[in-house]
């Protein structure tokens, strides 16, 4: 299907190019939301007819999208989850959860402009992009970690899955021998009674 898209979309075109998609992209997200329309000689002229004021609109939300943008560039969010002992959280981080944590600090994204490839699995610090208009593109800091005090150790630099790991594998030693003075005293104690 040939259209006229109204204003940028990413690896589509720019405002203005007229390009062939297929029908379902079309009929299901562009042209519902108002971002293209259906490439015929009416909707040409009208195009043309309003160029201006939709370049003017184009750009007033680019600046809008801007402004908020040099707030939020740069910003860190606590997620608070639980997780296993290797860092593995017990579910994951999703962009519903990067959106209600930025509105904890005031400031409003929406989901679908939270740029997360697949939800976030692991304690620690995650970069995230967030697209707030189609020329406006920022990045945020989501620290996943199992309390407030984990979250400030991981901002301060360190390393919370190495420290975790570093735990088991001292408690397992002293574990291991506890178990070997143990098994010393019981191999003494038949003797002892000969």
């Amino acid at each position: 299907m040939q259209i006229i898209l109204l204003e940028r979309v990413e690896n589509l075109g720019n405002l203005g190019d007229e390009v062939s998609v297929k029908n379902g992209f079309a009929r299901n997200f562009l042209l519902p939301n108002g971002k293209a329309l259906v490439a015929n000689a009416k909707n040409r002229a009208r195009f043309e007819a309003e160029r201006e004021a939709i370049e003017k609109r184009n750009a007033e939300a680019r600046d809008t999208a801007a402004k908020s943008g040099t707030e939020l560039d740069g910003q860190q969010f606590v997620v608070i989850r639980q997780s296993g002992a290797t860092g593995q959280l017990y579910g994951s981080v999703t962009a519903r959860d990067i959106v209600e944590a930025a509105a904890d600090n005031g400031h409003k994204i929406k989901r679908e402009q939270v740029r997360l490839n697949a939800p976030i699995k692991t304690l620690g610090i995650h970069e995230v992009g967030v697209r707030l208009h189609a020329e406006v593109r920022v990045e945020i800091t989501i620290n996943v970690a199992r309390s407030e005090d984990e979250a400030e150790r991981q901002a301060a630099g360190e390393n919370i899955i190495e420290t975790l790991a570093a735990e088991q594998q001292s408690v397992a030693e002293e574990q291991a021998s506890e178990m070997a003075e143990a098994a010393a005293e019981l191999d003494t104690a038949p003797e002892a009674q000969d």
